[in-house]
């Protein structure tokens, strides 16, 4: 339906007088000065004679504009009010009045201001001339309400075209295809001299988006080309994109290389079909036409094209596509600067990213969700959580993708608190995405060691799917709970959900770190044939992890040297790290040196060879590798753990002597030092290297999570937990001094390091000393 644009007329505070000659004469009235004249003017003209004539000449001109000022504005309560004073004064209301406020009610979707306004029609005017009747038929139409349009065109004793294409079009764009095919059945038989109007095949083809609705589709074409409409553009291109959405490509494409004049909606639709048939290449290529052929190119080509050149992973492309919108003016527009972050953001060119959002004008909340999502997939999530919380002070409009993106780097920070905060005002936003932002709520309060927080969230979830079952599966597998991570697969079985290959990670760490290796060489062996996903190599890595572990060293390098893949650096590292739990020397020198090939700059490699030499009494063996770790400058990054107290987050690094409570942390940690310790003095850890290589007897007591646990013993509650976060994974002599602390107190101390959790219970961990 058309929308009249005309101007709005907008009383003034204070009434001011229309110009006239004198009190006998005609009043002579100037279009341009509507907007001055009061509502009262002719509505309380009971004086002189001379008045009356003039309201007389007027025949209400001056009422129905102002009637027509309101209607524009939207102030429907207002013109309710003034018709009461137009009836009170005998003035009636014209047709164009009652266009204009039967298209306001259909523009505001006000059903019941519309119904009370044809109420009033019906009473004030006998017969309403066609247009009017089409008027309320399309507000009832615009309205939503199909039953009072349908009862309005039942009562028509004229109906034109014009009304069979509203009925039709509107049963059509609500879906209801019987009713509209019988409609435009019923119509080719009740006018004489039909010619179909180009918008019903254009409504019609608009609700065919099934590959069920293909025939349908194909016999309103054949009635289009027998009705002579054929040459028509956008029937044309309604057939084109009806094609494409019944999934018959090949008939799009004929239509469109048929079509004498095509348009940029055609060229686009074309291309949605190419790029929904993953057929990439002819999208591509149908794109660089366009620009030769020197067609006009709207915002929604560039989103399209750009996701293209995301799937071929063209970047180059990619970047001549942005050359091209900034040649158009085009890349400030929120519509085009949105794709071109979304596409550096799925590269991996997070710079390029951000230069393309800041040329965006207006940046929308998609705009903010592609930037925040890019930092969470480049590892930068304090920025992420930055920009979220200056959004929030701000009173940005947000989104449900934003708070998925924000759980996850809650997960990635530990931020429980940070993550509950946005777990309760996405709900109060109603902004939780179904499944997937559930799902990354799920592993953030895993991640975050509440582990009965996601079980909760999995709970309340109607219908899990894949990545749901996936999230809680991976989260009791890293908090090293075998016996329920396999129970929730088996429950996933039964309720019908397929895992993928990231399930598949998840049971496989469940076995790695409770030594189920007979459960985990079945897992491996199953992928294939029973549920169809293709093994990788971080499969295989998984399998070697399991072996090694279980001190099935041989089977472990069995597996690597036979593997249908090219063993990476995990796989040897993996290796790596069974040969230093069980002191294998030999596997360890064949791990090592495949390792040191492929990952020269990880310094926990070094280590665990300074170790296993020096386990060995092999000194100078070992020395070598301290010596290639001093030439060659390697630090690792800084070791550090963090407890959140009240809201607050501690951060300690190791020797660290700068929080407040120094003394207090330190005279506390002294109450549990033990000559035990001294037992491995010469063996070296990731914390130690971070600081240059220490010497271990200074530096043990001071290692950062020992400080993160004293502090937790002074700040909380004696029946609390202590929740202790590490970046690095945690080395066995501050495991031991967990599990004595855990014993001494009686508290219960859980610590996630790089590798999973570790749960202490009066001396004991969860892990059974299987890590």
């Amino acid at each position: 339906m058309c929308s009249i644009n005309a101007q709005s007329f907008l009383l003034p505070p204070h009434p001011c007088p229309v110009v006239a000659q004198d009190q006998c004469s005609e009043t002579t009235i100037k279009s341009a000065k509507f907007a001055q004249i009061p509502s009262w003017v002719s509505l309380n003209l009971k004086c002189s004679p001379s008045s009356v004539k003039t309201h007389q000449i007027q025949h209400g001109q001056v009422e129905n504009v102002h009637l027509i000022s309101l209607s524009k504005q939207g102030k429907l309560k207002q013109v309710h009010e003034f018709l009461k004073l137009m009836d009170e004064a005998s003035v009636s209301v014209n047709p164009s009045s009652y266009k204009s406020l039967f298209e306001t009610c259909a523009k505001l979707r006000s059903l019941s201001d519309g119904r009370l306004i044809h109420d009033r029609l019906r009473r004030t005017m006998k017969d309403p001339i066609g247009f009017l009747e089409n008027r309320v038929l399309q507000m009832y139409c615009d309205c939503g309400s199909l039953v009072d349009a349908q009862k309005v065109f039942d009562e028509m004793l004229d109906r034109n075209l014009v009304s069979w294409v509203i009925i039709i079009s509107a049963y059509a764009e609500e879906g209801v295809l019987d009713k509209a095919i019988w409609l435009f059945s019923h119509m080719q038989g009740s006018l004489s001299g039909f010619r179909p109007n180009p918008s019903i095949y254009t409504s019609l083809l608009r609700s065919l988006t099934d590959f069920s609705l293909l025939e349908l589709g194909k016999q309103l074409h054949s009635h289009v080309i027998r009705n002579g409409s054929g040459s028509n553009v956008s029937v044309d291109t309604a057939i084109a994109n009806m094609y494409i959405k019944c999934g018959w490509l090949e008939g799009a494409e004929l239509v469109f290389k048929r079509m004498a004049e095509k348009n940029a909606v055609a060229w686009t639709g074309l291309m949605v079909g190419y790029s929904q048939a993953e057929t990439l290449e002819d999208a591509l290529e149908l794109f660089v036409k366009m620009m030769k052929e020197g067609i006009q190119m709207d915002e929604f080509v560039f989103s399209i094209i750009l996701k293209v050149c995301c799937g071929l992973g063209d970047f180059k492309m990619g970047r001549q596509i942005h050359g091209y919108s900034v040649k158009l003016g085009l890349d400030s527009d929120v519509s085009v600067g949105t794709p071109l972050v979304d596409f550096y953001v799925k590269c991996g060119s997070l710079e390029s990213a951000c230069l393309a959002f800041e040329r965006i004008s207006e940046p929308n909340d998609v705009s903010w969700s592609c930037l925040i999502s890019g930092y969470c997939q480049n590892g930068e999530f304090e920025e992420s959580v930055k920009i979220f919380k200056s959004l929030k002070s701000k009173g940005v409009v947000l989104n449900s993708f934003i708070y998925t993106s924000i759980f996850q780097a809650c997960a990635a920070l530990a931020d429980l608190n940070l993550g509950a905060q946005a777990h309760a005002d996405a709900i109060k936003r109603g902004l939780v995405s179904y499944l997937y932002g559930e799902s990354a709520m799920i592993t953030m309060y895993s991640r975050c060691g509440r582990l009965d927080y996601a079980n909760q969230a999995f709970e309340l979830l109607d219908k899990p799917d894949t990545v749901a079952w996936t999230a809680i599966i991976c989260g009791y597998a890293y908090h090293g709970n075998a016996t329920e991570a396999l129970s929730l697969f088996n429950r996933m079985q039964d309720c019908g959900v397929r895992p993928n290959a990231v399930t598949f990670i998840g049971v496989l760490t469940a076995c790695s770190h409770s030594g189920l290796v007979t459960e985990g060489k079945k897992h491996l062996e199953s992928m294939r044939g029973e549920y169809g996903v293709e093994p990788t190599v971080d499969h295989y890595d998984c399998m070697v992890d399991v072996y090694s572990r279980a001190g099935l060293l041989e089977e472990a390098l069995e597996l690597i040297r036979n593997m249908p893949f090219e063993p990476d650096a995990m796989s040897w590292k993996s290796l790596l790290g069974g040969c230093w739990t069980h002191r294998t020397l030999e596997l360890g020198k064949i791990a090592a040196e495949n390792l040191l090939q492929l990952d020269p700059d990880d310094t926990a490699n070094y280590i665990v060879m300074f170790n296993l030499y020096a386990s060995h009494g092999k000194w100078e063996e070992a020395a070598h590798f301290r010596r290639m770790m001093a030439e060659r400058n390697l630090r690792k990054e800084v070791s550090y753990s963090w407890i959140t107290v009240k809201g607050k987050v501690h951060r300690f690094v190791v020797g660290d002597r700068h929080h407040p409570l120094t003394e207090q942390i330190y005279s506390k940690l002294e109450g549990f030092s033990s000559s035990s310790e001294n037992a491995g003095n010469a063996l070296l850890t990731e914390e130690d290297v971070s600081y240059g290589l220490p010497e271990r007897k200074e530096q043990l007591l001071d290692h950062s999570e020992r400080l993160a646990i004293a502090f937790g013993l002074i700040s909380t509650q004696s029946n609390t937990p202590i929740l202790v976060f590490k970046n690095l994974r945690a080395c066995k002599d501050c495991h031991d001094f967990a599990k004595r602390v855990s014993m001494v107190t009686g508290r219960e101390i859980v610590v996630r390091d790089s590798n999973r959790f570790h749960q202490f219970k009066l001396g004991e961990c969860s892990c059974n000393d299987y890590w």
